[in-house]
């Protein structure tokens, strides 16, 4: 997997929400200032060359859809950019986003607790597919 640009991240970001959608469809999502829709539709074609996008044929008209998972792209994602910025260490992210944001030992435990919480009901709904 390759990582996606911001262009091709943003047109991804539409296509995941919409499921399927048509260029026109997914130009209407963008924020303003809006691209062309020649841009819109070259971005999908490279998207889809990328493996991220499929499409549907309508005769002339192309109907697009994701191959890509978001969660799977943001995993992928993720760990490119702890491995990138972080050396790979959670440890150093945290510690980062920590000094970055000026937390204190309380909002410190606060964070955890919340991680702990999400982690337990991950194992629980992984525990009840088994």
């Amino acid at each position: 997997m390759k990582e996606l640009t911001k262009a091709e991240e943003e047109i991804m970001q539409v296509l995941w929400k919409l499921e399927q959608a048509f260029v026109k469809d997914i130009l209407e999502e963008l924020p303003e200032p809006k691209p062309a829709y020649n841009t819109v539709s070259t971005i999908v074609r490279i998207l889809e060359t990328k493996g991220f996008v499929g499409h549907e044929a309508f005769g002339k008209s192309h109907k697009y859809h994701p191959l890509v998972a978001q969660d799977k792209y943001k995993s992928f994602f993720l760990k490119n950019f702890m491995s990138g910025y972080f050396g790979g260490s959670f440890e150093r992210l945290v510690s980062f986003f920590a000094k970055d944001n000026n937390l204190d030992v309380k909002e410190l435990d606060e964070l955890m607790r919340h991680v702990k919480q999400d982690l337990d009901q991950n194992e629980e709904t992984d525990g009840s597919n088994s």
